[in-house]
C-alpha cells in the first residue's frame, strides 16, 4: 500500500520531523507529496531551536527573519549566515546537520590580559573578520585570554568543544615552538585539565590547527558535555607557560563553541 495514499501531508510531515534536516532534505525527493510534507514549516520548526524567536528578536538582525521566511529558509538562512546578539560582539549559527546552537565570543566580549592597554594589544578591524572589531598582539611578555558563556544557551544533551579563531599578522614573533596551555571547564568546578597548544609549531611538532577557509585557522582548546543546560558558566582559558619571553602579531577574532563531532571507528 502507497503510504503517501495512506496517510494525510500532515501525518507524513510529523514523522519526517522526528527525523534529521539531512534526513528530510533526501525524503523530498521521493515524491511531490513527500517534497510539500518535508518541506512545511511543522517538520522545520521541529528542527530549529526551541527559542529561535528570542535569538533573533535579540539580535542586531532584522527580526523579519522570522515572518518572511519559511522554516526550512530560516534553518539554511542561520546556518550559513551568522545573526550577532550582546550588541554585535557574540555571533550565533546553526550546525547545517543537526540544527544544533553555534556561538562565536568575539574578542571584544573576551577577557584579555591588559587587552585596553593600546601599548599591549590594538583593537582594529579587518575585511575577513564577522566582528567589527579583532584584537592583535603588539608586543607583550604575558598572554591570557578567557572566555565565558552560560551553558543554558547551549544545545542539550550535547559535546561541545571550544576553538580559538586566530591568524598571524605581517611580523610575528615570539609563539615558533611556544606551548600555551588550554583549559575548558565549568566555573566553580575547575578539574585542573589542561592541554598543550602549539599555534606556531615547529617542523617535527604535529600542527593541531586548521584552515576554515574563511581566512582563519583555528586550534581546538578543549571540550565539555552539556547534559542539561544547567551547569552554570562554562570558561574558556588560554595562557602562556613561559611567562617571561616576549610575543607580538598574533590576532584574534575570538573563541567559538560548537559541537564537536564524534570520530567513527
Amino acid at each position: 500500500m502507497d503510504i503517501t495514499n495512506a496517510l494525510p501531508v500532515e501525518c507524513i510531515s510529523h514523522i519526517i520531523s522526528l527525523t534529521t534536516p539531512r534526513d528530510a532534505c533526501r525524503l523530498a525527493v521521493v515524491s511531490p507529496i513527500f517534497k510539500s510534507a518535508a518541506d512545511s514549516d511543522l517538520v522545520w520548526e521541529k528542527f530549529l531551536p526551541s527559542d529561535y524567536k528570542l535569538i533573533i528578536s535579540n539580535s542586531v538582525s532584522s527580526s523579519s527573519l522570522i515572518t518572511s521566511l519559511s522554516k526550512k529558509d530560516l534553518y539554511f538562512h542561520l546556518c550559513h549566515y551568522p545573526i550577532f546578539i550582546n550588541n554585535g560582539t557574540m555571533s550565533f549559527e546553526l550546525e547545517k546537520e543537526t540544527g544544533k546552537k553555534c556561538y562565536m565570543v568575539g574578542a571584544r566580549d573576551l577577557c584579555i590580559g591588559w587587552g585596553s592597554t593600546p601599548s599591549c594589544w590594538k583593537w582594529t578591524s579587518l575585511p575577513e573578520s564577522r566582528f567589527l572589531e579583532v584584537a592583535e598582539l603588539v608586543y607583550f611578555w604575558f598572554f591570557e585570554v578567557n572566555a565565558r558563556i552560560e551553558t543554558r544557551i547551549l544545545s542539550h544533551r550535547t559535546n561541545y568543544a571550544a576553538y580559538l579563531v586566530f591568524k598571524f599578522g605581517k611580523s610575528t614573533d615570539g609563539f615558533r615552538s611556544t606551548q600555551l596551555a588550554s583549559a575548558v571547564y565549568v566555573e566553580g568546578i575547575n578539574d585542573k585539565k589542561r592541554q598543550g597548544l602549539f599555534l606556531d609549531p615547529s617542523r617535527n611538532t604535529p600542527k593541531l590547527f586548521h584552515d576554515r577557509r574563511d581566512g582563519w585557522m583555528e586550534i581546538e582548546m578543549g571540550e565539555f558535555f552539556n547534559k542539561n543546560g544547567d551547569r552554570g558558566t562554562l570558561l574558556c582559558s588560554l595562557y602562556d607557560f613561559d611567562r617571561f619571553g616576549t610575543r607580538h602579531g598574533l590576532v584574534i577574532q575570538g573563541i567559538e563553541f560548537r559541537p564537536k563531532k564524534m570520530l567513527m571507528h
